[in-house]
């Protein structure tokens, strides 16, 4: 066989991996990509043919375990079995940095034990003494740097992420000791950093950020809670069932679904998510704008934040001087336009990195660790670049939208359980798309760009030194922006039906990667620069 019938002998290989729909019934959708992925590799490498192929991949047909660390029973992986369901609100969240697996998952799952604990029976909150939280695994490994203790105590204060003032959340770190009163039925309790315990770091855990929240009641457990921050800010517990939703108009699963539905019914990307946002969701098309343009309002103050802050050195053990303003100042004045555009963004993203970086306000799109990506691009294309109408941008916040739900949805968006391509990597391909949807281009170059994207963050690692949100996650988030672009540039400027590669096999082969990864370089700060990195 000749090396040209081999590349077309192969090209089965990847339809089959990336063809859902011939996955099985009873298989896990996770775990059959990822064996595909590697049979479908070895394939090629070997020089079988596609008859060969397939009997290795009928091997797939048993159910296999699901991956390691990530319990079969969570909520986030029964979905990647089914059509995509996510929807803009649930997926870009507002809350306080540095993270929004380590930071705003937590806050949400305390607020959420507190809103359980105010309705509970009174005779019940009449025995109440007191309140403990217990971090397990990557919450426990590496909370300290990212302020999870003080996420999770302003939660169960009855503090809401969205509208929290990153002041008081300061205030718990200067004043570590101090008290703050929560009142539940007649009892009014004094809390403090104290009832937030690093529990153990290690152990078999149904996610790799587990947490259990328990009411006391002298000795003994009044009420008690075991809950998962799942990646992204989405939070389940133990019994979990998700909300009711309607049914999309365009249900998909994969990338090559979602074209067929933009190329069989003359639709955009956006276009077809925004049906999908009014038929799951029940709310109009003007009040899902309204909550799209919210959400590019604060992506852009969170820049402005982040440009006008002094240099000042960012809380933690490294000592890290921040340089956005700087960086931005420098690159204006450059006399290279090319150097200047890369300058500009590049400043961007490392403002809305360094107010993530403050624990201040920010954006998930998809986590909290890369949320200077997409603002940086949202500016960029807007009042601080090319100025493109807000319905262009809206468009491409919407396109963004699909590509983190297929990623979420395949693969996942948690570093503690995918390594930072699974944050910057999936930041960088939204990014791509946004660009691409704000310019008006067809779906094929949108798909193209978030894979170009993608493609080249596969294999980061997440190994943040000291466990903080600072080295090299904020000036990564600074080369995302820029990929964002080259993948950009590259989709539109090629023949799109030259692309080898599809968007779904990228993903495919990130599942696979972060199923292979080695936990150290999963949020845990035990391996990479995190050990590299001597701190003086």
């Amino acid at each position: 066989m000749s090396s040209n019938d081999r590349d077309t002998a192969s090209l089965p290989i990847l339809e089959t991996v990336s063809n859902l729909r011939d996955i099985p019934d009873g298989v896990d959708r996770r775990s059959f990509l990822m064996r595909s992925a590697v049979i479908g590799s070895a394939t090629v490498i070997a020089g079988l043919t596609p008859a060969e192929h397939d009997r290795a991949l009928a091997a797939t047909s048993a159910a296999p375990p699901a991956a390691v660390g990530v319990s079969p029973d969570l909520d986030v992986v029964k979905k990647s079995k089914g059509s995509v369901m996510t929807t803009l609100d649930e997926f870009y969240k507002v809350g306080p940095g540095p993270s929004s697996s380590h930071t705003i998952g937590p806050m949400r799952i305390t607020y959420d034990f507190y809103k359980r604990c105010t309705k509970l029976p009174a005779d019940q909150l009449a025995k109440v003494t007191g309140m403990k939280v217990h971090l397990f695994g990557s919450l426990s490994a590496t909370g300290k740097g990212h302020g999870t203790e003080r996420a999770a105590l302003a939660g169960i204060l009855g503090k809401e992420p969205a509208s929290i003032d990153p002041l008081f959340l300061d205030e718990m770190r200067t004043s570590p000791d101090k008290r703050f009163p929560v009142v539940l039925g007649p009892k009014t309790l004094e809390l403090s950093l104290a009832d937030i315990v690093y529990d153990a770091p290690k152990g078999d855990f149904p996610h790799p950020n587990t947490m259990t929240c328990k009411l006391l009641g002298g000795g003994a457990v009044l009420y008690e809670l075991e809950y998962y921050s799942v990646g992204g800010g989405f939070i389940e517990w133990k019994g979990y069932e998700p909300p009711k939703k309607g049914q999309p108009k365009y249900p998909y699963s994969t990338m090559k679904e979602l074209q067929e539905h933009a190329e069989k019914n003359k639709l955009s990307v956006a276009q077809v998510v925004m049906a999908n946002e009014i038929a799951v969701s029940g709310k109009s098309e003007a009040e899902i704008n309204a909550f799209a343009d919210k959400i590019l309002t604060a992506m852009v103050n969170i820049v402005k934040s982040g440009l006008a802050a002094p240099t000042a050195t960012l809380p933690g053990p490294i000592k890290l001087k921040t340089k956005a303003s700087e960086v931005y100042k420098r690159a204006m004045d450059d006399e290279y336009v090319g150097q200047r555009g890369v300058g500009i963004v590049s400043a961007y993203a490392l403002a809305g990195s360094e107010e993530n970086a403050r624990g201040h306000l920010v954006v998930t799109a998809p986590t909290g660790g890369s949320a200077g990506v997409i603002p940086a691009l949202v500016y960029v294309l807007g009042e601080g670049g090319r100025k493109l109408p807000q319905v262009k941008i809206r468009n491409g916040l919407l396109a963004a939208a699909a590509i983190g739900y297929l990623c979420k949805h395949n693969a996942t968006l948690a570093g503690a359980e995918g390594g930072c391509q699974a944050e910057i990597g999936v930041a960088s391909a939204m990014g791509a798309a946004l660009i691409a949807q704000a310019h008006d281009f067809p779906h094929q170059v949108v798909a193209n760009a978030a894979e170009s994207s993608l493609q080249h963050h596969l294999g980061m690692t997440c190994d943040p030194v000291a466990g903080f949100v600072q080295v090299p996650c904020i000036e990564r988030c600074a080369f995302g922006a820029v990929k964002s672009w080259t993948g950009f540039m590259i989709a539109s400027n090629e023949i799109p039906a030259d692309r080898r590669v599809d968007f779904d096999t990228t993903v495919s082969a990130m599942a696979l990667t972060a199923k292979e990864m080695n936990s150290k370089y999963k949020e845990t700060s035990e391996g990479g620069l995190a050990v590299s990195v001597v701190l003086c």
